[in-house]
C-alpha cells in the first residue's frame, strides 16, 4: 500500500495553501484580485489585546459607614461565604496540556505515564505512546509543535508522534501486516499530515485577514473534527458535475477574539511534493452560518470572477 492510500485512509485518524486562493477543490491564480496577506491576521497584537492589559487596580474598602461595618445587637456580622468558583472550560483535549512534554524530551514524558488523563470534550483517554502487542519495529515518540494557536492557551496545537499516530491506525481497524510498512513510511506519513494541516491553517488566515479590523489579536483554533463521510454541498455539487469525491473532511472551529466562526475543509487527492510534503488540494471556505460568512463568500467569489 503506497504512502498516498495510507494518508488517504488515515488522515482522519488524528484530525488536526500557499499565497494562492483554492477554489472548488483545485489550486486557482488569484490573478489579480486585491492581495489578502495572511499576516494582518498574525501580526504583533496591538496593545488593546486582552495579553496586553494590566490588571485593573483593587477596590478601595467601602467607607466606615456602609452597612457591612455596622455591627448589629448580637455582635459583628459574619461575612457572607464566597460563592464556588465555576470550572474553567477545557481549552482542548487533554493530552495536548502534556505535549510539549514530548516536544523536549519524549522518553522521559513517556515514562511519566499520563494515560490516566481523560479528555472533558469526550471523556475518552488521550492517544498513547506505547508500542502496540505486535508491532514489527520501535516508532519515535516526539512530537512536533504546529504554527497554529491553541485557543485559551499561549502555546499552539502538537501534533502526533509517530506512535501514536500508529495506535490511531489500529483504532481505525488498520492491520500492518496486510502492508508493506517500514519506519521510513511512517516518517513520511506523519510529514503529509502535519503538512496538509499547516496548509489548511494558513488558508483560513487569508479568510480571517478580511476581518484583521475587527480581531487584531488574530484567530485561533478552538476544535476540530472530521467529517469523512459527510459530503458537504460544494462536493456533492462537484460530483454531480463529474469531478471526485473529496478523500477526507474536518470541520474547525475558530476563535475570532471571543466569536466561534467553522470553516469546512474538503481534501482532494493530488501530488506528492517531495520537498515540503504537500500532497492534499484543499478547498477551504467558512461555513454558512452567519451573514458574515455568505457575504465573505460573495466577496471573494466576485474578486475571481471579475479578475
Amino acid at each position: 500500500m503506497s504512502v498516498v492510500h495510507i494518508v488517504t485512509t488515515l488522515t482522519a485518524c488524528c484530525r488536526l495553501l500557499p499565497q494562492t486562493w483554492r477554489t472548488m477543490g483545485v489550486t486557482g491564480s488569484a490573478m489579480g484580485v486585491p492581495t489578502v496577506w495572511a499576516e494582518a491576521a498574525v501580526a504583533t497584537p496591538p496593545q488593546g489585546c486582552p495579553m496586553d492589559r494590566e490588571d485593573p487596580a483593587p477596590k478601595a474598602a467601602p467607607p466606615p459607614g456602609c452597612p457591612m461595618h455596622q455591627s448589629s445587637a448580637g455582635g459583628a456580622v459574619p461575612p457572607a461565604p464566597e460563592a464556588p468558583a465555576a470550572p474553567a472550560a477545557p481549552a482542548g483535549p487533554a493530552h495536548q496540556d502534556r505535549a510539549y512534554e514530548f516536544v523536549g524530551c519524549p522518553m522521559k514524558a513517556a515514562a511519566s505515564g499520563g494515560q490516566n488523563d481523560i479528555d472533558p470534550t469526550n471523556m475518552m483517554p488521550p492517544p498513547n505512546q506505547s508500542p502496540a502487542p505486535d508491532q514489527p519495529f520501535p516508532l519515535p515518540l516526539n512530537r512536533k509543535e504546529s504554527n497554529i494557536p491553541r485557543h485559551g492557551s499561549d502555546q499552539k496545537w502538537v501534533y502526533p508522534s509517530e506512535q501514536m499516530f500508529w495506535n490511531a491506525m489500529l483504532r481505525k481497524g488498520w492491520r500492518w501486516r496486510e502492508e508493506s510498512l517500514d519506519p521510513q513510511d511512517m516518517s513520511n506519513i506523519i510529514k503529509i499530515h502535519n503538512e496538509n494541516n499547516e496548509q489548511a491553517w494558513q488558508e483560513i488566515l487569508k479568510w480571517e485577514a478580511l476581518h484583521a479590523g475587527e480581531c487584531p489579536c488574530g484567530p485561533s483554533l478552538k476544535r476540530f473534527g472530521g467529517k469523512a463521510k459527510e459530503y458537504s454541498p460544494r462536493a456533492r455539487i462537484r460530483s454531480w458535475m463529474g469531478y471526485e469525491l473529496p478523500f477526507d473532511r474536518h470541520d474547525w472551529i475558530v476563535d475570532r477574539c471571543g466569536r466561534e466562526v467553522r470553516y469546512v475543509i474538503d481534501y482532494y487527492d493530488g501530488e506528492i511534493n517531495k520537498e515540503n510534503y504537500q500532497f492534499s488540494n484543499l478547498d477551504v471556505r467558512p461555513a454558512i452560518d452567519s451573514l458574515d460568512a455568505v457575504w465573505d463568500r460573495v466577496k471573494v467569489a466576485w474578486w475571481r470572477w471579475t479578475s
